[in-house]
């Protein structure tokens, strides 16, 4: 079998695609997790500061850039990669989904009063144990969610490689 030498344009068309997202996983001080509600989506409707990467931007700056367009928060750092995220792609959407989830610190009861929100993207912010937010999520979401509490605890990195655009 020989290899055929294409152009690198070309053969990056033959490459899969994937989107990447990057967010901020914040805690209160008793390590109790700190989410907002979505306003646009039902099926996951608890989320952490964040989105999709711009065209030149690495994963911190989505991140930092994020959480103050969504919460008003600031951040400079330092940066610490808690999970990395992985999801095939599916019928709601054609690509792979490559995210990274960086840990924004514990937040103060003033810092999180002090939150104001971009009603086009979240409605509550919300404050409970792990197992409080069981009832709050899909169970997927909430498996994220427990793989990103375990690697703060841990200081090991995550990898939740069950984020599929069909489940």
């Amino acid at each position: 079998m020989s290899a055929t030498w294409l152009p690198p344009e070309e053969y990056a068309e033959t490459l899969m695609k994937a989107t990447a997202f990057a967010c901020l996983f914040f805690t209160d001080e008793d390590d109790r997790p700190v989410q907002l509600r979505a306003v646009y989506s039902l099926a996951h409707p608890w989320q952490w500061p964040g989105g999709t990467m711009d065209p030149g931007e690495r994963p911190w700056e989505t991140a930092v850039r994020e959480c103050r367009e969504e919460t008003g928060m600031v951040l400079e750092g330092p940066t610490r990669l808690l999970a990395a995220v992985y999801g095939l792609p599916g019928a709601e959407w054609p690509y792979s989904t490559v995210g990274f989830v960086f840990d924004g610190g514990r937040l103060t009861a003033e810092r999180i009063a002090g939150i104001a929100l971009d009603p086009a993207e979240h409605d509550m912010v919300r404050v409970l144990s792990l197992e409080e937010w069981r009832a709050h999520m899909p169970e997927r979401d909430f498996a994220r969610l427990r793989a990103v509490m375990e690697a703060r605890r841990t200081g090991a990195t995550a990898y939740f490689d069950a984020w599929d655009w069909d489940d």
